[in-house]
């Protein structure tokens, strides 16, 4: 648009003479190897790597992330090392390039690129090599904290988490740590640093419920929404189901149930055998008294 601009005078002094538009047109288009020539096309890594003397080696990474547009130009570029620009050309490559491309499989490649390539699945490296690489980057962090650093990566990297830390997420964290002075690595300095390596909430919570264990087994991340009852003691259950008071830290909760369960714990009026009642005294009646019965019983008979 600028060489438009600049040469405005001389495409009018081009087309000044021309009988009709349609010749004027067919004037400018004779002229079109001046605009669309290589003077304006910038090259960017595929092109350099396909116009390079030298050879080269051409990384593509996270060829996932990108768009599908993008891996349409790959499949010529994979198949016959060339590249074809409109208006311009066909550019072939002088010296074959290594091409080498990387996925983290957010997304499914197409069929006609994968067929293109030879795949292979790289896992993490080991903690000897991660070490080496993160000691690389002077992240500040001293190698011990580093090494222990590393093991509690791995750790969080065997959870069935949505994006496992990345080597580069772990040299983040290092430096993180490093930052805030950090001279050992507790359950409570790592859940308030952990969000450098997790990037989802549920991660989060999952990874915050692991963190004690590879630190400390008996260690406890500080919940952030903790409060109090108001009554002066703590209540809690233990493994088995049985309650438990802060003031009665010996007691056996099994034992407490058991003693529940045994008959006559309430005394004789609840919760033990029930006792026969006693049965009234028997009556007795006198011969004079009978026949008194006896006989008022006859005298209140109808008379037939």
């Amino acid at each position: 648009m600028l060489y438009t601009q600049i040469l405005r005078e001389k495409i009018g002094r081009v087309v000044e003479d021309a009988v009709d538009l349609s010749e004027a047109v067919e004037r400018i288009a004779q002229q079109d190897s001046v605009f669309f020539s290589e003077r304006f096309l910038a090259p960017r890594p595929l092109l350099e790597a396909i116009d390079s003397e030298e050879p080269v080696v051409l990384l593509i990474d996270e060829v996932d992330r990108a768009d599908e547009a993008l891996e349409a130009v790959l499949l010529e570029l994979l198949s016959e090392f060339q590249i074809s620009i409109p208006e311009v050309g066909t550019v072939r490559a002088k010296r074959l390039p290594y091409v080498v491309l990387t996925s983290n499989n957010t997304r499914d490649l197409s069929a006609a690129l994968k067929r293109r390539c030879l795949h292979l699945f790289l896992d993490y490296p080991e903690p000897e090599r991660e070490l080496e690489i993160i000691n690389s980057k002077d992240t500040g962090l001293s190698e011990a904290l580093a090494v222990r650093l590393i093991e509690i990566v791995r750790g969080l990297r065997a959870l069935e988490l949505r994006k496992a830390p990345s080597i580069s997420e772990t040299i983040d964290w290092a430096r993180t740590l490093a930052v805030l002075g950090v001279s050992e690595l507790s359950a409570d300095v790592l859940s308030q640093t952990l969000n450098v390596v997790v990037k989802y909430e549920r991660d989060l919570k999952k990874a915050l419920a692991a963190i004690p264990h590879p630190v400390d087994p008996n260690s406890t991340v500080p919940s952030k929404h903790d409060h109090g009852q108001g009554h002066g003691h703590g209540h809690g259950h233990g493994a088995d189901g049985d309650h438990s008071h802060d003031g009665d830290a010996d007691v056996n909760g099994k034992e407490v149930r058991a003693a529940k369960d045994k008959p006559g714990r309430h005394g004789d009026t609840y919760g033990g055998p029930a006792k026969p009642a006693a049965s009234p005294p028997a009556k007795t009646v006198t011969a004079g008294r009978g026949e008194r019965s006896f006989a008022a019983r006859t005298a209140r008979k109808r008379p037939v």
